[in-house]
């Protein structure tokens, strides 16, 4: 007999009041299973929502515009089932995500003695790149399992127990996200030995799937710049992803005309805009239209070796590159008189050595930038995407960029302003030490608001640090020298430390920046000021 089924938005993340912008059925449709209904638009994806039963469309609840949650009714379904009628919300459907070549699926009900992967921030689809156990392996709790490689960091995944390994759901190349699961064990140090069985594999319910362009899309075509002509403030169609990849090419997506379904601008559509604006002949505005670098073969010089670049080296470097072209930078230098700052360091040293911490020069240029930043607060902030408004933080979390041999990594110091010179001492070698060993996690590589780079230990006398986007200045450090200063009318050596400060001209100018420079110094030479 017929039965009714309202069909349910089912589990979206942690997304809430999502954006409805096509509904794809209407009343006296038949539809089957994971057929789609409508598309949702987060800020994260478009995703269309399929059904999570088979029959015909009896009335549509929604319509295009509505915001809606998980658990947000969207229709009405008659489904013809033998058996008793029996009207009732939609069971909470056990989420999977299907997986698909080079993706994990993400169990949100693993098993308790099923171990996933953690926070890893904002990361997604992140790769392994070593797997550390085996099948039969005895480890403890915050033993390394296995290490992956995000743009940002190497970063090895601890067990949150202590047990024997039964089975390993992982390999190398797979791409995982936090819950994900990486293995099962036996024996877990926090419960009672299970029995193991055979994992059963998670039906997969109705889940937001993310949209793909029909594959009879138009192809995109290069078109000059001219005939998208001045935005029109409508909201374009285009994931969040294609609105990042836009945005990092320094393209505005609502220049861009789409050739996906219903408008919607995909990737090769911003690729297409990029090509045409740099084919495009200039009329005033600055164009790259450089000329292919040669390829040569080197081999023809002498013997050569080849080496592929790490996958944090690859990253960075574009992102170096996306900073340095889009950025204006400029750098402005000056010397702090560090002499009474040294003595006073190497004063200290014993003492700190008898806490087990080493006393190096870093926490006390922390302490110095931040009151800088404090007086001068255009130093703290980032300018909003739009390019209209100055975003200043209330906050002071000062990224030190470490060299390791993946590559360059920038954790910042949190609440640097809260912290005294021994704990900014203790996290700075601890952050060193972690990252060389490539055990920092990635939520600790995110919000920075300004950058120390320093080459004391290596040598220098000044260079130009590049900004760390979003944030608006670097400070570059190089190494103290001992050089003849006039003071009360005679020469007297002084330990002059070398400050490099490089910030974005379309936020600051060089005059606040000469005076944050000097203030700086100023401070370095009498760390007493600091308290003021």
């Amino acid at each position: 007999m017929a039965k009714e089924q309202t069909i349910t938005v089912p589990d979206i993340g942690n997304n809430k009041d999502v954006s409805i912008i096509e509904v794809l059925v209407k009343a006296g449709d038949t539809v089957k299973k994971e057929d789609s209904l409508i598309t949702l638009e987060s800020d994260k994806a478009a995703m269309e929502i399929p059904s999570t039963h088979a029959g015909t469309v009896k009335g549509v609840i929604v319509k295009v515009g509505d915001k809606v949650s998980q658990g947000s009714p969207i229709l009405v379904l008659v489904e013809d089932e033998g058996g008793a009628v029996q009207l009732a919300a939609v069971e909470p459907a056990q989420d999977a995500i299907a997986s698909t070549p080079g993706s994990l699926a993400i169990l949100t009900d693993a098993p308790s003695n099923t171990i996933t992967v953690p926070d890893i921030g904002n990361n997604k689809d992140v790769s392994i790149i070593e797997v550390l156990v085996k099948v039969g392996d005895i480890i403890g709790k915050e033993d390394s399992i296995i290490t992956l490689e995000s743009d940002k960091a190497a970063m090895e995944i601890p067990s949150p127990r202590g047990g024997e390994v039964k089975q390993v759901l992982v390999k190398v190349g797979d791409k995982v996200s936090r819950g994900s699961p990486v293995l099962v064990l036996a024996g877990a140090e926090d419960g009672p030995a299970l029995a193991m069985a055979q994992p059963t594999p998670a039906p997969v319910p109705a889940t937001a799937q993310i949209a793909t362009p029909s594959a009879t899309r138009a192809t995109p075509t290069l078109v000059a710049i001219d005939d998208y002509g001045p935005s029109t403030g409508n909201k374009p169609h285009a994931s969040p992803a294609v609105r990042r990849f836009a945005r990092e090419l320094g393209a505005n997506v609502e220049k861009i005309k789409g050739t996906g379904p219903k408008g919607r601008i995909l990737k090769d559509d911003v690729q297409a805009y990029i090509k045409s604006r740099l084919q495009a002949p200039e009329t005033g505005s600055l164009g790259l239209n450089l000329i292919d670098a040669p390829e040569i073969d080197f081999s023809q010089f002498g013997p050569i070796e080849s080496s592929p670049l790490s996958k944090i080296r690859k990253l960075t470097g574009a992102n170096l590159h996306r900073n340095w072209v889009s950025i204006p930078h400029v750098t402005v230098n000056e010397d702090a008189d560090i002499t009474d700052l040294e003595a006073f360091r190497v004063a200290l040293k014993s003492e700190a050595e008898k806490q087990k911490i080493k006393l190096t020069l870093m926490p006390f240029l922390i302490k110095a930038v931040v009151s800088a930043l404090k007086a001068y607060p255009r130093f703290n902030s980032s300018l909003a995407p739009n390019g209209d408004d100055l975003i200043f933080k209330q906050y002071y979390h000062i990224g030190v960029a470490i060299d390791t041999p993946e590559g360059l990594v920038v954790p910042p110091v949190r609440d640097a302003d809260r912290k005294s010179i021994y704990e900014l001492a203790k996290e700075v070698a601890e952050f060193s030490d972690r990252a060389r060993a490539r055990k920092l996690r990635a939520p600790e590589l995110q919000g920075g608001t300004f950058t120390i780079s320093s080459l004391g230990g290596i040598g220098g006398t000044g260079f130009s640090p590049i900004i760390n986007a979003p944030e608006v200045a670097i400070l570059g450090i190089c190494k103290a020298q001992t050089k003849p200063v006039w003071k009360d009318g005679q020469f007297v050596p002084r330990l002059l430390l070398p400050l490099s400060l490089s910030f974005d001209h379309r936020v600051i100018d060089g005059a606040d920046a000469a005076r944050f420079n000097a203030y700086l110094a100023q401070v370095l030479g009498d760390m007493r000021r600091v308290l003021l």
